[in-house]
């Protein structure tokens, strides 16, 4: 059960929960270095069950990437880490990302049905991408920005996009995932809204600094009231 669709979580002294987690419409990813109860608050808003990784550094949502079909794993992931997830996630795909590009989480925006990614990652990457995430891969920058992942946010159900975001992108951008989108920041102004919010369909976790006009245009984007 959801206990609280929207929560504000400071993780390891930072504003940025997106960076230590990722999230999917049935799983939340961290590492065993965050807190169980940090875990635990942020599985519950977003009524996902935790899965507990080992890999360090913490950055998980830096250097993983997932929707319900599969995760893209960076290179930089162990491969006792590697076998141990692919050991527990039996109903989605599990591979990892050969690239230079390894902050996979910076680098792709996803959710079920379309991922757009860095458009500096080359054609085996994308066809690598689409094979884990089972979705089209579209290459494309938003708001000037190739880290697509790290300034945006995408689910099931809505797109938020950075504030520096045209107005021929968005209208690009809602043509490509077939639904209206919100620009805004996040963290008092940040643009790197993507690691600031971790969320899905049914719940966000957004950095404490973010301003309740943030909040607002945050889940007014992604559907979540």
């Amino acid at each position: 059960m959801v206990e609280m669709p929207v929560v504000k979580c400071i993780i390891r002294g930072s504003s940025y929960p997106g960076a230590y987690v990722s999230a999917t419409e049935k799983y939340s990813f961290a590492s065993s270095e965050i807190p169980g109860s940090t875990r635990e608050i942020i599985a519950n808003a977003l009524n996902v069950k935790p899965i507990t990784m080992q890999f360090s550094p913490s950055l998980i949502g830096i250097y993983c990437k997932a929707n319900s079909n599969g995760i893209v794993l960076s290179n930089q992931m162990p491969e006792k880490a590697f076998a141990a997830l692919k050991e527990q996630l039996k109903d989605i795909n599990v591979g990892v990302l050969e690239s230079n590009l390894n902050a996979v989480g910076n680098n792709i925006l996803t959710n079920d049905k379309i991922a757009i990614v860095n458009p500096d990652y080359s054609q085996r990457s994308t066809s690598r991408i689409s094979d884990i995430l089972g979705v089209e891969v579209i290459k494309s920058k938003i708001g000037g920005f190739k880290t697509v992942g790290s300034s945006n946010i995408l689910t099931n159900k809505g797109l938020a996009i950075n504030n520096r975001a045209t107005d021929s992108e968005k209208e690009h951008l809602e043509g490509l995932v077939g639904f209206s989108s919100e620009r805004t920041t996040a963290n008092t102004g940040a643009l790197s809204i993507g690691l600031s919010v971790v969320c899905n369909s049914y719940g966000i976790a957004v950095g404490p600094e973010t301003t309740g006009f943030e909040l607002a245009r945050i889940m007014q984007a992604i559907d979540i009231s």
